[in-house]
């Protein structure tokens, strides 16, 4: 393990792909065991992707690339722009009830920040909001995708960790609407503090905004219906992810009537690509999650963490320590398949349902991306609106601080987490 490990992080800052790094790392340790053949290697490659809820990874990749082209993101942008604008820091008030409309549509933090810095940044700066405090709302606020069905990290969190993706969805519609208002709070107390206008001085009344949610109407109705489809027991996980495909194109091509077919057959190359690059990883780390299992690493670690306190509260405050120090270096994919195997095994024998434990660990994970030094979703923000890291850095602080409080209230509320998913399933 200690090869595998050192030669991972090597591999990772040299700069080779996260993938590779984790193939090469993985397949080192069958190379130099002298009681596992080389071959059982290639086998746990081959057995990660002999997997039926693994199929949801792909389909829900193509649909959220399917729906940014069918009119949804415009509908969502006007919608938003309605119900929130005319609060103090409008435009930023936009940006994170977006966020939650589209963690809903795309299940991507990555892609959700990255599209809203190019249609709503430009417009932001513009108003008056500094570069940095533009790229924290949009960047952090993103993380609300990490919670809201169809989260892709919940996803391949209930694949690896075997729990259920149906009570994963249904967990995180609470905490994803409490990371709203609480980002939606942060953004108001600094928005009044700077002086920060509204974008609209009159507030909308009751007609408007049922005309903007009607206008909506396609894009609101998706997640309920995701979420009822799984409830009612008429789609698995997996299948709920084709059924949000066909869902993509029906409303595009016969509702909506922008999804041509040179826009899907873009969609469609994006898709793949995404895709390729997720699939990669999950299958070399299949190698990787043997190494762990074989190694006994999940009770050497519980024999420490336990060594140091018996309270499951505290241990699952140690764990989320050390995935949050972990996701400052490390991207968020990687961590989930990585370290999903070690804490199940862990937190399951203290009483913690890893229900509740996934929320948390899909939201500090996420979290990673959103900060230095290898935070892709900052990156591509401050990169879109030529944000130096350092104006951001600081201008992300009251937001960060804001989830993190957000998460500890989360630990020690499991009753509020699991309020859905017990009273429906």
């Amino acid at each position: 393990m200690i090869l595998l490990t050192v030669l991972f992080f090597g591999l990772m800052l040299l700069g080779m792909p996260i993938a590779f790094a984790i193939g090469i790392a993985g397949f080192s340790f069958f190379l130099t065991s002298p009681f596992i053949p080389a071959s059982i290697g290639i086998q746990q490659v081959a057995t990660a992707s002999q997997s039926f809820p693994l199929l949801a990874v792909p389909l829900f990749v193509l649909a959220g690339h399917m729906m940014n082209r069918t009119g949804i993101t415009d509908r969502l942008i006007g919608c938003s722009n309605v119900l929130v604008s005319w609060m103090s820091g409008g435009l930023a008030q936009v940006c994170i009830l977006l966020s939650t409309f589209m963690g809903g549509v795309s299940g991507s933090a990555v892609a959700d920040a990255a599209m809203e810095a190019r249609i709503l940044g430009p417009e932001m700066i513009r108003s008056g909001y500094s570069k940095g405090f533009t790229s924290a709302a949009i960047a952090v606020g993103s993380l609300i995708t990490a919670t809201i069905p169809p989260s892709l990290g919940l996803i391949l969190y209930g694949f690896v960790g075997n729990v259920s993706i149906g009570r994963l969805f249904l967990a995180g519609v609470i905490p994803g609407l409490m990371m709203m208002v609480a980002l939606m709070t942060t953004v108001w107390f600094i928005a009044r503090r700077r002086g920060y206008r509204a974008a609209s001085s009159v507030r909308p009344t009751g007609k408007a905004i049922g005309a903007a949610m009607w206008h909506a109407k396609w894009a609101l109705i998706f997640p309920v219906a995701l979420l009822v489809a799984i409830r009612s027991g008429i789609f698995t996980p997996s299948e709920v992810g084709a059924f949000a495909v066909v869902y993509a194109v029906v409303i595009g091509v016969f509702v909506h009537r922008e999804l041509t077919f040179s826009a899907c057959m873009d969609a469609l190359g994006e898709a793949v690509v995404d895709i390729g690059v997720i699939t990669l990883i999950i299958l070399l780390s299949g190698m990787v999650g043997y190494a762990i299992i074989f190694e006994q690493a999940p009770q050497s670690i519980a024999a420490l963490m336990l060594g140091l306190t018996q309270e499951p509260i505290l241990v699952v405050f140690l764990i989320l320590l050390f995935i949050f120090i972990c996701g400052l270096f490390i991207e968020s994919t990687v961590l989930v398949l990585l370290l999903t195997p070690i804490f199940v095994p862990i937190i399951t024998p203290l009483g913690v349902d890893p229900v509740h434990f996934g929320i948390l660990m899909m939201t500090i994970v996420t979290l990673g991306g959103m900060t230095p030094p290898v935070g892709v979703a900052m990156y591509a923000v401050c990169s879109i609106l030529d944000c130096p890291i350092e104006e951001y850095l600081v201008e992300s602080l009251p937001f960060v601080a804001t989830i993190l409080a957000l998460i500890a209230f989360l630990a020690f509320t499991p009753g509020l987490v699991l309020f859905l998913p017990n009273l429906l399933m």
